[in-house]
């Protein structure tokens, strides 16, 4: 059982940074995938950014591509994401999540989520 907490979410104005934190505890395997998610009002959950499971490569969403950079901290337990030169669209909730896997990114509503930090990109 995993259990995830972010922190780090704010205000911030376009243009601006922020790092979110995602401590994860009660990792028994390697293989797990893990990911941020973002949910903004009115609108679907949607994937951010994804450590693939079994290889260790990360996949962005072609709307954060180049700007946010998800890394993981094995020491710690953690996940971070990097957001840089944001915009007003980028605002929404932030939720990580894990699932145990072979291989891939598959987070499915049943895995593990966090409770989510909400980002808000506002002059």
């Amino acid at each position: 059982q995993l259990h995830l907490v972010e922190s780090g979410g704010g205000l911030v104005p376009p243009g601006g940074s922020l790092t979110l934190s995602c401590a994860i505890n009660g990792f028994t395997s390697p293989n797990y995938a893990i990911g941020w998610f973002r949910q903004a009002p009115g609108k679907a959950r949607e994937g951010v950014a994804c450590i693939v499971a079994g290889g260790g490569r990360t996949n962005y969403a072609h709307y954060v591509q180049d700007r946010f950079i998800m890394s993981k901290d094995n020491a710690k337990n953690a996940v971070y994401l990097q957001m840089n030169n944001l915009k007003p669209e980028d605002t929404a909730v932030y939720y990580c999540a894990a699932a145990q896997l072979a291989m891939g990114c598959a987070i499915g509503e049943s895995d593990y989520w966090g409770q989510g930090t909400q980002v808000t990109v506002s002059s």
